[in-house]
């Protein structure tokens, strides 16, 4: 299959940077350590370090504006003195920082770069315009953001702006869709390659297309099955983790008070009626699990799901992972597919009796002769703990803006991104 490359969206290929001051957007906001405050994965620094160093090698001079934690993520609020620090060792290049987002201290600074020289700025969300509360309370379009004082600041110094965030493309903030008003735009490698990664999948994926979803925050997975089933972006849906659980209950399978108690206690219920909905359109397309995984005696013991059902003793235990059964249908499958997209862990993986399932799975993906797309942070976590991440055909770092695009939701980065390639793109010709 031919790839697929996002016609509207400016790439930096060809682009003379010599000279040019560059507003670089990338997403960084990385996992921090509750007691160090120290970053523990590095993940989204190593892939926009890739746009920053072909910025800097091209004799570019580079003021990036990045996000670091949120009013919802306090513990993670902290300054991006380190990632500064992370993006000069990955990139070998100077890469300064200053901890004003665009005050008088930013803004000289920025005048003084020279060429193949960068400085992070401020973090972002030291800026109420920046933050989630001030995006959801005041809803401002991407024009009334050009009044904002982030937009006012760094505007008028610098030459043009390149955004690398996809992760962050389902937030409507200034610094992700205002600047795409004034300043001629591109995207950045990462924007481009995971744009391009998802719109294979959802416009020109190679059939049979497998989504396999699974893990506990489920309003992703459901976020995203009925869309991918109507359009007939996937085949087949394979479900485990909490996805599964709560599509056997739909099924009438009983799973007892305990899970039931879980699923509830984490308001998790509400997506049974939506479960029932989707087995009833589409009961070839969503595939559960045959068997499941529980502890008897502190140990691994595995059991039929019409099993389950019947007996009363395993009325009264959780479930923690899919069975043999279920992982040697689910891995015959992947086998057999075109392309393979994956969210979410199909057990709580962190406990060695529970890792088999998503081990097996992972294992699966990472061999099938299909194209490979591993969505989302703790599936990318999980991916990386059993798997060689090179071994899959794309890893999206995006979470919220990845099960958006699925979903089949606008998302306001890539509308600002398309506004600005539409203008650019008539003013060159």
């Amino acid at each position: 299959m031919e790839e697929v490359t996002p016609i509207t969206i400016r790439s930096l290929e060809g682009i003379t940077l010599k000279g040019k001051t560059v507003l670089f957007r990338p997403d960084i906001n990385s996992p921090i350590d509750p007691k160090t405050k120290r970053i523990v994965n590095t993940n989204r620094l190593e892939k926009s370090a890739i746009t920053l160093k072909h910025l800097l090698k091209n004799k570019a001079k580079v003021a990036i504006i990045a996000h670091q934690g949120d009013t919802l993520d306090y513990r993670n609020l902290i300054c991006l003195a380190e990632h500064a620090q992370i993006l000069a060792e990955l990139t070998g290049a100077p890469v300064s920082y200053i901890d004003d987002v665009c005050g008088p201290g930013a803004i000289q600074r920025i005048g003084s770069l020279k060429e193949g020289e960068a400085i992070v700025l401020g973090n972002l969300r030291y800026l109420a315009e920046e933050v989630t509360a001030f995006e959801k309370e005041v809803k401002l379009t991407p024009e009334q953001m050009l009044d904002t004082w982030l937009v006012r600041s760094l505007a008028p110094v610098v030459d043009l702006y390149v955004n690398d965030a996809f992760a962050a493309a389902h937030r409507s903030s200034p610094s992700m869709v205002a600047f795409q008003q004034l300043l001629p735009t591109y995207g950045g490698q990462q924007l481009v390659a995971e744009y391009t990664a998802l719109s294979r999948i959802a416009n020109h994926a190679q059939h049979p297309c497998i989504f396999v979803l699974g893990g506990a925050k489920i309003s992703d997975a459901f976020g995203m099955m009925r869309n991918v089933l109507a359009n007939r972006i996937a085949d087949s849906i394979l479900t485990t983790g909490v996805t599964a659980l709560v599509m056997l209950l739909a099924k009438g399978i009983s799973l007892g008070e305990p899970t039931l108690q879980f699923l509830a206690e984490r308001d998790l219920t509400i997506f049974i009626n939506e479960a029932k909905a989707l087995l009833t359109t589409w009961p070839e397309q969503v595939i559960t699990p045959q068997d499941l995984a529980f502890e008897q005696d502190t140990e691994r013991a595995e059991a039929s799901v019409t099993a389950i059902h019947a007996s009363d003793e395993l009325q009264h235990t959780l479930f923690y992972d899919v069975g043999k059964e279920t992982i040697a249908a689910y891995t015959q499958i992947i086998a057999q597919a075109g392309t393979v997209f994956i969210n979410g862990p199909a057990g709580v993986y962190e406990d060695p009796r529970w890792e088999q399932g998503t081990k097996a799975i992972w294992e699966a993906i990472a061999d099938a002769p299909g194209y490979t797309v591993v969505g989302g942070g703790d599936t990318i976590t999980a991916a990386e703990r059993f798997t060689d991440l090179s071994r899959y055909s794309y890893v999206c770092t995006a979470g919220g803006a990845m099960i958006r695009f699925l979903s089949g939701k606008k998302l306001p980065l890539i509308e600002a991104m398309e506004h600005a390639y539409l203008r650019d793109t008539a003013q060159k010709g």
